[in-house]
């Protein structure tokens, strides 16, 4: 897409994409113009974001009593393409676009029911040691798990 950096290939780039959740724009995430606040998508790919580590097995294990490592948002951007509005149901893909030995990016899309991307996003997910905040390196295991989602 142009204009996008992290878009190279639009066709395989949306083609990528597998997981998704579905959310209802509420009243009180709209303006007086009955259009998207301009920062609820970040809540939206957060939410997305949280079902894709649910699924992966990450949200069980992080939530242990004696886990020590957590997730953190080191970026996060959105690109706004069409205009949502109150009461319209998204679909709200995500998908691992790339694993480093601490990191993720991850890669947003959001469809209306046209089935038209409305936004786009990206962003980086560092695994910390959640007492001492320095990155840890993804476990052996977690890397499989999330080279099978992307696939």
């Amino acid at each position: 897409m142009k204009g996008i950096d992290y878009i190279q290939d639009w066709k395989s780039w949306r083609a990528g994409f597998n997981f998704y959740t579905t959310v209802d724009v509420r009243f009180s995430e709209v303006d007086l113009f009955n259009h998207l606040n301009n920062t609820i998508p970040f809540v939206y790919f957060e939410d997305a974001r949280i079902q894709l580590f649910k699924e992966l097995g990450f949200m069980k294990e992080w939530n242990m009593p004696g886990s020590k490592t957590i997730p953190v948002v080191a970026d996060l951007q959105c690109n706004y393409l069409k205009q949502v509005f109150f009461d319209e149901t998204l679909k709200i893909y995500v998908k691992i676009a790339h694993i480093g030995k601490t990191s993720i990016d991850l890669h947003y899309m959001a469809e209306n029911s046209e089935g038209e991307p409305a936004l786009l996003g990206r962003g980086r997910i560092v695994h910390i040691d959640k007492h001492q905040g320095v990155p840890e390196k993804w476990t052996g295991d977690m890397i499989e798990r999330m080279e099978r989602m992307m696939k």
